[in-house]
């Protein structure tokens, strides 16, 4: 233990909200490294592209469920070890991937693995709620998060340019040293104890009780499933359909990630003067937009055009929804906010899901055509939710 948390300085702080914010860096980048490393995987352990995609399906469901069940298991822990012990369960877990043989070892350790996710981004926000004043909280969990940004921008680009440069075991062996890296960073720098009240009961039943909050999560869960029915497998289109190079598909991922990153820049700074609900609205309109749009491109270049308008709200539109969460029960805003994780992970399972049927009827390029029904879907639920709300 560096330090009690009554003593710590602000030098001191400003260290510790880093080494959380890495440490997002590099769970944000070990769950979409999937993606990114879909044809070399789908070929190591030969199998084809949509069961190899199921991996995102089944960790999906597995973050769904072991959210908001692990938060409550571990409501009491301390902090201060929990969340090195995390990293690095989360570095060995990778490591034992790159040991796996087959399609079903690499599954089960890969579930094993998300862990990590369930548990880490959650929990590192409640140690920021212990760790900060209440005047500056704000700022402080906008840097912890940021670093599922720079893994957007920087991590996942980086970990698909190498798991199809020297395989996908490589970029697996990345996310294990660095999450190693970060469990002894975070083990020397946290303070302690960090012990965060558990969540009561109560919020969680009126979360589930507050209709207007459950047609929230629902857009969450609807849109999200609609991105991911195209998302999932954007590496594997793009090599098949558009003849794209490894290094043409780093900078497919990096080119989307930087401008969600200065999406999200400029859309939140207009959030508290507009509203989260208007930003949630014209992030629905431009995943459709670019939906529609998909079909037409004819290499990597134009297909980052086609993805613009979607990757420029792809950071905004769930910061969005979790502002509005948040503004229409703040008692309830802890469990909301914890279901709307969850939303966020079950869908990526049900559109990774989508997308690997239609792949095995032999319609991936009619994929964009499917995410397109299911984000109007959402499109008009948002649209009753907001008629809703008003009334």
């Amino acid at each position: 233990m560096t330090t009690s948390i009554e003593s710590l300085d602000a030098r001191t702080l400003k260290r510790v909200l880093w080494a959380l914010m890495f440490g997002n860096v590099v769970i944000g980048t070990g769950v979409m490294v999937v993606p990114g490393t879909l044809n070399d995987l789908a070929a190591d352990l030969n199998v084809s592209i949509s069961l190899a995609g199921q991996i995102i399906s089944a960790a999906g469901i597995f973050m769904c469920i072991g959210a908001p069940g692990l938060a409550i298991l571990v409501g009491r822990w301390d902090r201060r070890w929990l969340l090195p012990a995390v990293m690095m369960w989360y570095g060995v877990t990778h490591l034992l991937c790159i040991a796996a043989e087959t399609y079903t070892q690499l599954l089960v350790i890969r579930l094993s693995a998300m862990v990590g996710p369930a548990l880490f981004t959650p929990q590192a926000a409640a140690a920021v709620s212990q760790l900060v004043p209440v005047e500056r909280r704000a700022k402080a969990m906008s840097l912890v998060f940021l670093g599922w940004s720079v893994a957007s921008v920087m991590g996942v680009p980086l970990g698909a340019w190498m798991g199809n440069h020297w395989g996908w075991r490589s970029a697996f062996g990345l996310i294990a040293i660095l999450s190693v890296i970060n469990a002894v960073w975070l083990w020397r720098i946290l303070p302690g104890p960090i012990k965060p009240p558990p969540m009561p009961l109560a919020a969680w039943g009126e979360t589930f009780r507050n209709s207007v909050l459950m047609k929230t999560v629902a857009v969450t869960l609807v849109a999200g499933s609609g991105q991911f029915v195209l998302f999932a497998y954007f590496a594997p289109y793009l090599t098949q359909y558009l003849g794209a190079t490894p290094g043409d598909l780093a900078l497919f991922y990096a080119c989307n990630g930087l401008m969600g990153f200065i999406g999200m820049l400029v859309l939140t700074k207009r959030i508290d003067r507009i509203g989260p609900a208007p930003v949630v609205t014209l992030s629905l309109w431009a995943f459709v937009f670019s939906c529609v749009v998909w079909g037409l491109a004819g290499g990597v270049i134009s297909a980052i055009v086609t993805m613009l308008a979607w990757s420029s709200v792809s950071f905004a539109w769930n910061s969005s929804q979790q502002a509005r969460l948040a503004g229409i029960a703040p008692h309830a805003a802890s469990a909301s906010i914890a279901l709307n994780t969850s939303a966020i992970y079950l869908s990526q399972a049900v559109g990774a899901g989508i997308g690997g049927v239609l792949i095995d009827w032999g319609a991936m390029p009619q994929l964009h055509w499917a995410a397109l029904v299911i984000l109007l879907g959402a499109v008009a639920l948002n649209r009753h939710l907001r008629v809703s709300y008003q009334t």
